[in-house]
């Protein structure tokens, strides 16, 4: 019958506008700390974050021998973003999975013994990596290489250093560059650097200006273990430089003497890796404008604590990677 067609079509059409407009007021929203957008063409693991006015900061403490501090909580915690003590709105000290960028010196000014002592100390640093972690490797002599893209196979990290032989000239800038560079497109929250070399260059497009810049645009965290490094090349010596770019992202550069230091080293970077605070609070009257501020943390303790070190990145561009 004609009649039950023109009957049942107006129902019909009133309860698929029903689904497209209104049901969807009715679903649960969650409300959350980071805007998390996820791209349905990437992997589950990988997550896109946006954050439009959230300020992050990963936050070491260490004691006066060097070693992490656990324990604390959001009210052991001043930050300071150009000298206007912040509300905290975040705060975790959760063992969070990293993304962490290798970057490893294989130019002439290396040695073969401090290849080899470097070598085993970051072997124990990669087995001591949660199963989540996931590495990006890099070498340089004349120019950087990506030798391997992400991947969670620390043993894979190894087995590339089988035969590496040191030579050439030294483009540390261009590798620290494109290390960043690589951390920050990781899947995970947390982006580490490990820089092992003596911090020379002779080679690179990159000026070590330009890496500053970029290192103060991102909350990437960048230790140093260096070799030498003393005599000024391109105007900054190796050990100024590894110092400075480490301090600027609230990370440390360690000068071991010997295989016994180098493996302390790598031990009290692997630590702290897993020992970050993770602090974020929401400027008022924030603007994306690409202005630079500076950040202090201080620690609030009681009267009689022993005395502690704490470290975070000291400025951010406001709407870059913050």
């Amino acid at each position: 019958m004609k009649t039950g067609n023109s009957v049942w079509r107006p129902i019909i059409l009133s309860f698929v506008m029903f689904s497209l407009v209104i049901a969807p007021a009715f679903l649960p929203q969650t409300a959350v700390a980071q805007r998390e957008t996820t791209n349905p063409t990437t992997p589950r693991e990988e997550r896109i974050t946006v954050n439009t006015d959230l300020i992050t900061l990963s936050v070491s403490v260490t004691d006066k021998a060097g070693r992490a501090v656990p324990g604390l909580n959001k009210s052991n915690f001043n930050i300071y973003d150009d000298n206007q003590l912040q509300e905290i709105h975040f705060f975790s000290d959760e063992d969070a999975p990293a993304s962490v960028g290798i970057v490893f010196d294989t130019s002439g000014s290396m040695s073969e013994r401090k290849i080899i002592q470097a070598k085993k100390a970051l072997a124990r640093f990669i087995r001591t990596s949660k199963d989540e972690d996931e590495f990006f490797l890099i070498d340089f002599n004349t120019r950087a290489r990506l030798l391997l893209d992400r991947t969670r196979d620390g043993d894979a990290v190894l087995k590339k250093f089988n035969y590496v032989e040191p030579n050439g000239n030294t483009a540390f800038y261009d590798a620290v560059y494109l290390g960043i560079e690589k951390v920050t497109r990781g899947s995970r929250a947390r982006k580490i650097v490990l820089v092992i070399s003596d911090g020379e260059d002779n080679e690179s497009r990159y000026t070590f200006k330009e890496l500053q810049r970029r290192v103060r645009e991102t909350d990437v965290i960048i230790y140093a273990v260096g070799f030498g490094g003393y005599y000024p090349i391109r105007g900054i010596n190796g050990r100024d430089a590894l110092e400075e770019l480490a301090r600027a992202t609230g990370g440390k550069a360690f000068f071991p003497k010997g295989a016994v230091e180098m493996d302390e080293a790598f031990e009290k970077i692997a630590l702290e890796m897993r020992r970050f605070y993770s602090i974020g609070y929401y400027p008022p009257d924030f603007v994306a404008d690409g202005k630079k501020h500076r950040l202090k943390t201080k620690l609030n303790l009681p009267a009689g604590s022993p005395r502690l070190f704490v470290r975070s990145r000291e400025v951010y561009f406001a709407g870059i990677n913050q």
